[in-house]
């Protein structure tokens, strides 16, 4: 990787087959596994070998709170939404879901999760709530072309950010939380790949077509408008935005480039072994955890907005292939 502020931390093979998706938070890494069905908590503060959690089914995406996991599984008998407790690694809540279930969020406080849905003229989400035990609806948009391909919850939680791509474009709708409506939308254009709030309420929207390759749209959704648009790449696939909103780190085919949101430009490219799949910021923004097709997780240190330590520097599991001081 190129001479930067970023810097090799450490890596834990899974050796669960390819990972679909990623989440972390301070104390966690939560990743997916679709070829066995499975879910994987590994823990950079502690000394132990990752935890393998069996979900049902196809583990298609997680979100992650402090102590809950938020699955969306695929089997066929129907999509669902599990929930598992971190800390025990039990599976605590399992709630099945009509139509096909394409990216899930969670509000901060972990009562409730989001899970978009595509049914075969319309898309709407699902709103667990997991303190009451049960399941609304919000109706988003109609059409048989039309995808929910991200989901973001903004930092207060009183809002939802959907993106919407369809045949002839795509949109990023504003949802209220407390009334569960659209309150707006934003047009953006290329299909929407992935979403990411910054602490401000600034939205980054992640969007990648071969006519079009890729750029991330910056939303001010008090406005409502694209205020910006900074290239990102060929196909990129996945993103995620620093503590302090100063950085975005998009996956593209083999690499993570990594963009100045002040500047929109780009601050560093990093090349990695194995084909990426899914990115992650820890909750405490000095890691970024890069998921890959071999089954591994990758540790970086990145800029923090203050000091902070995470043992994975130093020996974190008891299978990791491969771990170096930087």
């Amino acid at each position: 990787m190129n001479d930067s502020q970023t810097a090799f931390a450490g890596s834990v093979a899974v050796n669960r087959g390819p990972i679909g998706d990623v989440a972390a938070n301070a104390g966690a890494i939560v990743v997916t596994n679709y070829g066995d069905d499975s879910l994987t908590v590994v823990r950079p503060h502690a000394v132990a070998v990752p935890t393998h959690i069996e979900v049902g089914g196809e583990p298609v995406a997680v979100a992650l709170t402090d102590d809950r996991a938020f699955v969306v599984t695929s089997s066929a008998d129907a999509d669902t939404l599990a929930i598992v407790d971190i800390r025990t690694n039990a599976l605590v809540g399992s709630y099945p879901l009509a139509f096909t279930v394409t990216a899930v969020a969670a509000s901060p406080d972990g009562k409730r999760a989001y899970a978009a849905r595509a049914g075969h003229d319309h898309v709407d989400i699902a709103v667990v709530d997991t303190t009451a035990d049960r399941v609304g609806t919000i109706d988003i948009a109609a059409g048989a072309a039309t995808s929910i391909d991200g989901l973001a919850v903004d930092p207060s939680g009183s809002s939802l950010y959907v993106g919407v791509s369809t045949a002839t474009g795509s949109r990023l709708v504003v949802v209220d939380t407390e009334t569960a409506r659209a309150r707006t939308s934003v047009a953006i254009g290329a299909p929407i790949r992935d979403l990411a709030v910054a602490a401000n309420g600034t939205v980054y929207v992640l969007t990648s077509d071969l006519h079009s390759r890729g750029s991330i749209k910056v939303v001010d959704p008090a406005r409502p408008a694209v205020t910006a648009v900074m290239a990102a790449g060929t196909l990129p696939i996945g993103m995620a935005l620093s503590a302090d909103g100063s950085r975005a780190y998009v996956v593209d085919y083999d690499q993570v480039t990594v963009f100045c949101t002040l500047t929109h430009e780009v601050a560093e490219t990093i090349t990695v072994g194995a084909r990426p799949t899914a990115i992650a910021l820890s909750t405490t923004g000095d890691r970024l955890y890069i998921a890959d097709v071999d089954g591994q997780v990758t540790a970086l240190r990145v800029p923090a907005p203050a000091p902070t330590y995470s043992p994975f520097d130093a020996a974190a599991f008891a299978d990791v292939r491969e771990l170096a001081q930087v």
